[in-house]
């Protein structure tokens, strides 16, 4: 690196001795976990031996098909020297500044021909983001599958703490996590004195959701064994620590041609993709695939669309892929490909689905008062003394003809709680006539982080700043808007949609038994009493992207 630091890297090519292009993979997971592409056949979840750190892709046939394949452990991590400090930062070096690096030396060794791409989902797919903006002069394209971006999106949904950074930091449920040395540490122990990180130390204990999950009792005691973890945890509010080098920031400085690629299912980075999408200046593309939502590991997917790519900006094979439109869209339903130039691919209107009493959706909103509509309520204990969670749910009548809906939604849901605060978390399932059901999209806010961003909030559209904590007074009834995330379909003849509302997530359904075991929220501490108001005062509501062609 270009202050004599050392990264450590393997490089897989052809027998034959030739300058390639080559394309690059990089992360903190260590290279030689990544070698087990060669050996381990493709896992799909549930699989046990589904491991989520193997992301660089097939080695094989990056080599089969005359590319070089150079795998780097990042400043930090694995066999390289350095310190890695905070989010997508090492000892002070930016982790773009090492990928511009990186790729100039690979562009300059014999067996390159002086074109570089890049290769790999989720971490390895933010690499690629924070390189491309860097501008390497060799990095000539990049293929990103799965990428996550907006590193506050990819911790807190909606305000409310996700697991899975955990899992692939410190190696859980079925995540081998970082390839840890001396030199990971945390930011915040960096930045503060042992006084004032204490005092944060106890806030965020006061916490009863925080208090109540031993793992973070853990780590906030014992920081030092968990620095990564505990930075995450620390940092609950959007802000400075999730701004520096964020990917979607940084994505229109980029002008490289640019595919970005991810499956339904993972709303969140679906979120973020979409608008990585919008901010890059040069050629681009899009791919949303379909449910479900976890790729094999070793990964192996996508790897037909990248090659094409990668043979037309790399290799100079004309094959006729910029002619073909730039965004494609698989629809759940109707299981058919929509292809357009821009997301969404078709024009949509946000059209409201009212909840009614005995649990039903309607396009007719409530005309009763208080007095006659009454609440919906349910009592949630904590999952601490219970394994029951507590789920309303509201339905549609069965569809008569195809109804397609692509885009964002939000719920509009008037509450009364008995509390300061409690999670939301909302599932859209199209449930067909045998019973059977998938999940469509989804939604998360804790109620605290209420607080809308008026400014960049439309209808169907609403976004949150989660800077701050703002305590609900318990007893009075607020309106909260809950963002659902991007997704398409169509929910055919006999179907009908089913909104589920709860405070927590079951422990196991027909969703969750295809994600690693910590792909789960962090449940409410405290015990909440909750009542949905639905009436002519409090037309608590879904609104929905449905297509007008």
């Amino acid at each position: 690196m270009r202050d004599g630091l050392e990264l450590v890297a393997d490089a897989y090519e052809g027998t034959e001795q030739k300058p390639r292009p080559a394309l690059v993979a990089l992360s903190p997971y260590g290279k030689e976990l990544q070698a087990l592409a060669l050996t381990t056949p493709p896992q799909r979840r549930p699989s046990p031996m589904w491991d989520g750190c193997i992301e660089a892709g097939d080695i094989a046939r990056i080599v089969n098909e005359d590319y070089v394949h150079v795998i780097g452990d990042l400043r930090g991590s694995g066999g390289s020297g350095g310190e890695h400090i905070g989010n997508y930062n090492a000892g002070g070096v930016s982790l773009g500044q090492d990928a511009y690096d990186f790729i100039e030396w690979v562009a300059a060794q014999p067996w390159c021909d002086g074109n570089v791409g890049m290769v790999g989902i989720s971490y390895f797919g933010s690499m690629q983001v924070l390189a491309a903006a860097e501008r390497p002069p060799s990095l000539k394209a990049v293929f990103v599958s799965g990428g996550h971006y907006d590193f506050y999106e990819t911790t807190y949904h909606g305000g409310i703490m996700w697991f899975m950074p955990r899992a692939a930091r410190e190696g859980r449920g079925g995540d081998s996590g970082w390839a840890f040395t001396d030199g990971v540490k945390s930011r915040m122990i960096e930045e503060f004195s042992p006084e004032e990180l204490k005092a944060k130390v106890d806030e965020r204990l006061a916490d009863p959701d925080v208090a109540g999950w031993p793992n973070l009792v853990h780590v906030l005691n014992y920081p030092k064994n968990h620095e990564a973890w505990f930075d995450i945890v620390m940092n609950q509010f959007d802000g400075e620590w999730y701004e520096e080098r964020n990917p979607n920031e940084l994505a229109g400085q980029i002008d490289i041609p640019v595919w970005l690629q991810l499956d339904q299912g993972r709303g969140w980075t679906l979120d973020s993709t979409i608008e990585v999408f919008d901010r890059v200046q040069g050629p681009k593309k899009l791919t949303i695939g379909s449910y479900p939502p976890m790729q094999s590991r070793p990964f192996v997917e996508e790897h037909d669309k990248m090659f094409r790519w990668y043979d037309y900006w790399l290799k100079g094979i004309d094959n006729g892929i910029m002619d073909e439109p730039a965004v494609d869209v698989f629809v759940e339903g109707s299981r058919e490909v929509v292809t357009a130039e821009q997301w969404p691919p078709k024009p949509v209107e946000h059209r409201p689905l009212y909840l009614r009493p005995r649990h039903t959706l309607s396009t007719e909103p409530e005309l009763m008062g208080t007095e006659f509509a009454h609440p919906d309520g349910f009592y949630q204990a904590p999952l601490t003394v219970t394994d029951d969670v507590q789920i309303l749910s509201w339905s549609t009548p069965v569809f008569e003809e195809p109804v397609e809906m692509i885009g964002t939604g939000a719920a509009h849901v008037f509450v009364e709680i008995d509390q300061p605060d409690t999670n939301f978390i909302l599932r859209l399932w199209d449930y067909a006539p045998t019973g059977m059901r998938q999940l469509i999209t989804t939604g998360y806010l804790k109620a605290s982080h209420r607080e809308l961003d008026e400014a960049r909030t439309s209808e169907g559209d609403p976004r949150h700043p989660h800077t701050r904590s703002v305590p609900v007074e318990p007893g009075t009834i607020e309106e909260y808007v809950i963002r659902l995330y991007p997704f398409a379909a169509t929910f055919m003849p006999g179907h009908r949609l089913t909104a589920e509302l709860s405070n927590a997530e079951p422990l196991a359904d027909e969703h969750n038994s295809l994600l690693p075991p910590d792909a789960f929220h962090l449940p409410v501490g405290r015990p909440v009493t909750h009542k949905i108001y639905r009436d002519a005062e409090h037309p608590s509501r879904l609104v929905l992207p449905f297509t007008t062609q």
